[in-house]
């Protein structure tokens, strides 16, 4: 696949994603290991608090060593030099942990040195109607009077602590893959439109070749002198001129349009006379379209910058439209006046209007209106899309309006240099 402008953006924005992403997974990583350093720092504190309570009213002093020490992420182990009573331990530890904030469930178990086991005391569950079971709590050397206190839902407990980061991670994840859906689906959607334009180019090449011969054949026949002296002859063969040179601009009209769309067009600006090009088209047209009536009101000799092969094409477009979609004697009168250092440069006829729903839609490609009139005009839908290119080519702006009564007026704004 060739390495385009598309492509080179397409890859950007899915290293840019995929970057950010990357981050959030750390960050979310990061913040996890943060809020289970801070559970770890509440849990001893609190642990240290229920420690000295224990030591209050006793003959012993809290040992100058830290009794609490973390043996796991959710276990943890009190060495208490003094004999202490269970429901007392399962009071301080409820009141500190609410004090410290933590809110998860614990379960606690005393060393009882006559048995020399580890005797479970409680599960305490801030959810009464959670089913409890108890868990094997091991012995530890060296220790005489001691407790051990476990978190068993310490993981979920940090885990919906960081729902915003998990949520926000998700979100991420399916911006990606939305991301890479649309990437997908725009590369198929190119392959598509490349297929399609290459059977254009195929397609009005291998027409171009018979319709030469048509056309030499054809013109050959009306320089024949018996063609000549039969008049039904003659006007068929006529009719098979006209028809294929109608055909054949067809034929140019989307070779143009096709070879625009595959490479940029190029422009050959020159500093051009409106008002004597509008004049050169309106009497070109008139060969061909005797009783139209095309007016011009220019307020004064107006010169822009433009390419005039376009310019002229343009013009000759738009009057051509005027007079296809005409159901009267087709009327144009086109205006030229200066408003805020721009050139407005109007084309408005007497034809059979456009639906106003219908109006952002007709400088699309291949698009025409559905009408009864449409279904009688030959044509392909390209001459507005052409037209609306080459303005786009200029850095002009065009637009289309129903007017009040019958017809359209299409407007083009010519910034003046």
């Amino acid at each position: 696949m060739k390495f385009n402008k598309l492509n080179i953006i397409i890859v950007l924005g899915l290293v840019a994603i995929i970057g950010i992403l990357v981050a959030q997974l750390l960050w979310t990583k990061q913040a996890y290991n943060l809020e289970e350093k801070k559970f770890s720092q509440k849990a001893h504190i609190a642990l240290l608090e229920v420690a000295k309570k224990l030591y209050e009213g006793t003959n012993h002093e809290l040992p100058s060593e830290n009794p609490v020490q973390k043996v796991s992420n959710d276990y943890y182990i009190v060495n208490i030099d003094n004999d202490f009573e269970p429901e007392i331990l399962e009071f301080y530890l409820k009141s500190e942990f609410e004090k410290a904030n933590i809110n998860t469930d614990f379960e606690y178990a005393m060393y009882n040195c006559h048995s020399d086991e580890m005797v479970y005391g409680n599960y305490v569950s801030l959810d009464k109607t959670k089913k409890q079971s108890s868990v094997y709590f091991p012995k530890h050397k060296n220790l005489v009077y001691y407790f051990a206190i476990r978190f068993p839902n310490e993981a979920t407990y940090l885990f919906s602590s960081l729902k915003f980061w998990f949520v926000l991670s998700f979100a991420l994840i399916v911006i990606l893959l939305v991301y890479v859906y649309s990437i997908l689906t725009i590369l198929q959607q190119k392959k598509y439109s490349e297929l399609q334009r290459d059977f254009i180019n195929n397609m009005t090449h291998e027409f171009k070749t018979p319709l030469s011969s048509i056309l030499i054949a054809s013109n050959y026949l009306m320089k024949q002198d018996k063609i000549k002296q039969d008049e039904k002859l003659e006007k068929y063969t006529e009719i098979i001129i006209n028809q294929s040179n109608k055909l054949n601009s067809h034929i140019e009209k989307i070779l143009n349009i096709a070879k625009s769309d595959n490479a940029p067009m190029d422009l050959d600006k020159q500093e051009i006379e409106v008002v004597p090009i509008l004049k050169d088209v309106i009497e070109n047209i008139r060969l061909k379209h005797e009783n139209i009536v095309a007016n011009i009101e220019a307020e004064k000799d107006f010169t822009i910058a433009a390419d005039p092969f376009h310019f002229t094409n343009i013009v000759y477009n738009l009057i051509d439209n005027s007079i296809k979609y005409c159901e009267l004697k087709p009327e144009i009168n086109i205006r030229l006046t200066e408003e805020n250092r721009q050139i407005k440069l109007e084309f408005a006829d007497n034809g059979i209007g456009i639906p106003s729903k219908k109006l952002p839609e007709i400088f699309d490609k291949f698009y025409r209106i559905p009408s009864p009139k449409s279904n009688e005009v030959n044509g392909f839908g390209l001459g507005l899309y052409y037209v609306k290119k080459i303005c786009n080519l200029h850095h002009w702006k065009i637009k289309a309006a129903n007017n009040p009564e019958n017809g359209i007026t299409i407007t083009i704004l010519i910034p003046i240099s």
